[in-house]
């Protein structure tokens, strides 16, 4: 009950928003139980306003809340008790997945991703799954069949997307820690937009298994947090090779990346920024940024600099082509993808005609606007006579871009750049899916190319929060995150 009125008052001094930590959620389960504490999140989640949860798993996170306080339970792990949210597109055995779709309203996953199970073994409680962009193709969380979230900081604006609900939620306080996806920056995006700290993690650190797939060879799950140490803790625990994905990548035994111990664990969030070698790529600071983001982006550069590290402008050529290489890919590999989705096995289901019938029937109800624009450009590249002039062509500058990064990192430790080019904007004001298309500018070449990056808080403007992203080389996660840390202290 303390634990309510604490949020309670807070909330009376910042309207709409306080923030939790792991820390003071294993604070109040010591001094009363891991079942109070999830019914108080409980609580807390169903007087929301944001929209932030599709599905509330109220029995499950009970029940499991109650095995962890029983005599029997020898759970030591380092989330004893923590409840945490997943993006509904990560399976859940026992607890509904949609992606955010009419077409997979009521499925039911019988497993857990490889990523849950790990959280599993740490102990932390799945207390719902999360509002999202329709199968992760957005930017903002408009396009979920179940409503668009808000922002926690301002309920008239978006709160990014496409992991929209993961961020909007920590944000407003109703859990410390979340999981959402990022293929061109969905979970940078809404970290941005809602003031929390995402990470997109190098391609194959973590693994894939159990994510429902939009891109293939671009997407990867990613933690939020409300600070960077609680970001890292949980990076920790979900990164690490995993048979079960062909994707995932094998670092290496003293990486800790076969236990499950994670790739880059052990971020040392205290770490000495003196020496460190920054690079400011000019073309992220181009036409389109919001001069208050560039301010408060180039400020946070400044209290590094000041901490001794040293700053250099560098060039990477083929950044403007890499939002048209990204839709390409992206779109192309999402049509082959979601052509699994017929209605047949699972799902929706429409009344019985010939096959065609009611295939045809069962995609045209049970996909949105924005699915059905994605599915229909990418089959469109893959097609007879257009493969080699859209798709192939996009290959090969998805090469040039990840060139760039490699040869931007023989000479700095870290690129900087603004995550998003704006602070969040009204709910449907980009009712053009261009506009939507053109925020990702900063953060689908991460993705193009495979490195890790991290958003971190360092700024606002007109009340709404801006984020820095840090850029590392591949597998190097500890860097970005100790660098964040500095940030994140500096900023405040």
């Amino acid at each position: 009950m303390i634990y309510v009125i604490y949020i309670i008052v807070c909330n009376r001094i910042q309207p709409y928003m306080t923030m939790i930590s792991i820390s003071d959620v294993l604070r109040r389960i010591k001094e009363s139980s891991a079942e109070e504490v999830v019914a108080e999140h409980l609580e807390q989640i169903r007087k929301s306003k944001f929209n932030t949860f599709i599905t509330v798993a109220e029995d499950q996170s009970l029940q499991r809340a109650r095995l962890i306080d029983s005599e029997e339970s020898e759970s030591n792990g380092r989330l004893s008790g923590v409840p945490i949210a997943i993006k509904d597109n990560i399976s859940t055995k026992g607890i509904k997945t949609t992606c955010a779709s009419h077409i997979l309203d009521g499925y039911i996953p019988p497993y857990d991703a490889t990523v849950v199970e790990r959280l599993y073994n740490e102990g932390a409680i799945v207390i719902g799954k999360t509002n999202m962009d329709e199968f992760a193709m957005g930017t903002s969380t408009e396009s979920s069949y179940f409503g668009p979230t808000r922002n926690p900081y301002n309920p008239d604006c978006v709160p990014g997307g496409s992991s929209g609900g993961s961020a909007a939620t920590v944000a407003a306080g109703e859990v410390a820690i979340s999981l959402g996806s990022d293929t061109g920056g969905s979970v940078r995006c809404p970290a941005s937009f809602c003031g929390v700290v995402g990470l997109k993690p190098t391609y194959g650190a973590v693994s894939r298994y159990g994510l429902i797939s939009y891109a293939n060879s671009l997407e990867q799950i990613g933690p939020m947090a409300s600070n960077v140490q609680d970001l890292a803790l949980l990076y920790s625990i979900i990164a690490g090779y995993d048979p079960k994905d062909s994707t995932s990548v094998d670092v290496g035994t003293g990486t800790g990346a076969k236990t499950g111990e994670g790739t880059g664990a052990g971020a040392d969030t205290n770490a000495e920024v003196r020496g460190l070698k920054i690079g400011i790529p000019a073309q992220y600071f181009g036409e389109g940024i919001d001069p208050a983001v560039e301010k408060a982006v180039r400020n946070g550069v400044h209290d590094l600099e000041d901490s001794g590290a040293t700053c250099t402008e560098i060039d990477m050529p083929h950044t403007d082509y890499a939002l048209a290489a990204y839709y390409i890919i992206a779109m192309s590999e999402a049509s082959s993808n979601l052509a699994r989705f017929d209605g047949m096995r699972y799902g929706l289901r429409t009344e019985d005609k010939d096959v065609i019938t009611t295939f045809s029937d069962v995609r045209a109800l049970g996909f949105g606007e924005e699915v059905k624009r994605r599915i229909i450009l990418g089959t469109f590249s893959l097609s007879t006579g257009y493969h080699d002039r859209y798709y192939l062509k996009a290959l090969k500058i998805r090469t040039l871009v990840k060139q760039d990064f490699d040869s931007a990192f023989k000479d700095v430790d870290v690129l900087i750049t603004p995550t998003m080019p704006m602070p969040a904007f009204k709910i449907g004001e980009l009712v053009d899916p261009i506009s939507q298309y053109l925020a990702d500018v900063n953060t689908v070449p991460i993705n193009l190319a495979g490195v890790p990056s991290v958003s971190v808080p360092c700024g606002s403007t007109r009340g709404l929060p801006i984020g820095m992203q840090i850029i590392g080389r591949y597998f190097d996660e500890s860097r970005i995150l100790g660098v964040a840390a500095a940030v994140e202290a500096a900023r405040g």
